[in-house]
């Protein structure tokens, strides 16, 4: 999440930076093939079920600029378990586990790791008082691991087997960012980028809209909506999704 400058006095500085830790409860949507050349999965999880599964969520934006140049990072990392049991089973064989005879049972655990950071750079193509305007450009950096423990057993037996698998890429971006101060306090921000265009993901965008209010020079707190879109396939791999949901943020400002 990105908040801009929390306020706007009469003579600004000619350089600014500010740190914005935040919340973003995001369900998911969409279809994964986690593993290369595996089955491409349906999923549709609520930010309830993202909870269930969450072991560590981290959400941050490092926002800076100089006279009219402007440069974001954010970056995203999340680690999810997702657990499923099936059985009782008929006869059935899994490589690493053996034969297992009917009525035994499989639990399949999924540990999935999603981090992505984002780099853009830009110029305030448009400075009033009454509204900001900012062109950018850079790259959104994806990176996905998953790790797959399958168990069988049958009584008091069980055997396991474990498979773990990584991909990555890159998204080339543009986008831009406006700011409308409401009052000295009050503000309001909207934000959108778009990208990928076959060089990393066929297509990738994002959107975010916040109000912000601005307790001082230093703190402001802001709330809004953030999507965040990609469209990727590639070595086997497919990883169409949307997140999306409430975010929450807490600004303080250099």
């Amino acid at each position: 999440m990105d908040v801009p400058e929390v306020s706007i006095p009469a003579e600004r500085p000619n350089w600014a930076l500010q740190i914005t830790p935040y919340m973003w409860a995001a369900g998911l949507d969409g279809h994964i093939s986690p593993f290369r050349r595996g089955p491409t999965i349906g999923v549709e999880k609520s930010f309830s079920d993202v909870m269930d599964d969450l072991n560590f969520g981290g959400f941050i934006n490092v926002w800076g600029r100089y006279d009219r140049f402007v440069v974001s990072g954010d970056i995203m990392y999340v680690n999810t378990t997702d657990s499923h049991g099936v059985g009782p089973l008929p006869a059935l064989t899994i490589p690493g586990v053996g034969g297992i005879p009917p009525g035994g049972n499989i639990d399949a655990k999924v540990d999935t790791t999603q981090f992505t950071a984002t780099l853009m750079g830009g110029y305030r193509v448009v400075d009033t008082p009454q509204i900001t305007l900012d062109a950018l450009g850079g790259a959104r950096f994806w990176h996905i691991s998953n790790d797959v423990t399958l168990t069988g057993s049958l009584g008091g037996l069980s055997g396991s087997v474990h498979h773990d698998e990584s991909f990555g890429w890159v998204d080339p971006l543009v986008g831009l960012r406006a700011f409308l101060p409401v009052t000295e306090k009050l503000s309001v921000q909207a934000q959108v980028d778009i990208g990928g265009f076959g060089a990393g993901s066929d297509f990738t965008w994002s959107a975010l809209a916040t109000a912000n209010y601005a307790f001082s020079d230093s703190f402001a707190a802001s709330v809004g909506y953030k999507v965040l879109d990609v469209d990727y396939g590639h070595d086997g791999h497919v990883y169409d999704t949307r997140l999306s949901g409430p975010v929450l943020g807490l600004t303080y400002r250099f």
